[in-house]
């Protein structure tokens, strides 16, 4: 059993916002609190520690109360920089990444990612959800991965790999659908412009 004192989590803010206008998207107000910060009080009851990777802004990041960590590796490369990032600084054997635009995943995300990644023998457990146009998608920056990856992704980031799930396809991952009655339809929704980070806080 993977208990969740086991897991760190980590928070992926490091993103440029060029989508949003070039905004801190970690910082933008989702129901009258950061957007980072409404993914840390979801995340922090699902794990042991949490820790969060940022470029800019570090001084609002650290008011949250966790570690803030920039990316080790140059010119804003992406997710797995954050990934990378977080294996070196993770004490526990277990790390998992949630991105901070997506603010309503699921309450038991870490939980149904181990007991996949349990029950597999797996290294990596990736959710999948349908997105708007009904497909069922994966979601690589959804991702449970053991600490002991860390070689093999500095490996893969020092070759010129930027994509999450070129590196993951070379382990054994579990996919982790979160299509069941109950589940929220809007739980995978990123905000990417103001006009979606609004839709996401209406209830």
């Amino acid at each position: 059993m993977i208990e969740a004192s086991s897991v760190t989590g980590v928070i992926l803010a490091g993103g440029r916002g060029s989508r949003m206008g070039g905004v801190d998207k970690g910082l933008q107000n989702f129901n009258g609190m950061p957007l980072a910060l409404a993914t840390l009080l979801r995340l922090q009851p699902q794990v042991g520690e949490v820790m969060i990777n940022a470029n800019r802004n570090l001084g609002a990041y650290e008011s949250f109360g966790v570690p803030v960590w920039p990316d080790v590796l140059p010119d804003f490369p992406g997710p797995l920089a954050g990934f990378l990032t977080a294996l070196e600084q993770c004490q526990t054997p277990w790390l998992v990444t949630v991105p901070c635009d997506t603010p309503l995943f699921p309450q038991d995300l870490v939980e149904r990612l181990a007991q996949a990644a349990e029950a597999q023998g797996a290294d990596i457990a990736m959710a999948a959800a349908r997105e708007e146009d009904g497909q069922l998608r994966t979601q690589p920056v959804f991702c449970l991965l053991r600490v002991d990856l860390l070689e093999s992704l500095v490996k893969f980031t020092q070759a010129g790999g930027r994509k999450i799930d070129a590196w993951t396809a070379q382990h054994p991952t579990a996919v982790v659908t979160f299509d069941a009655p109950g589940d929220d339809p809007r739980a995978f929704f990123n905000a990417n412009t103001q006009a979606e980070l609004r839709r996401l806080a209406s209830p």
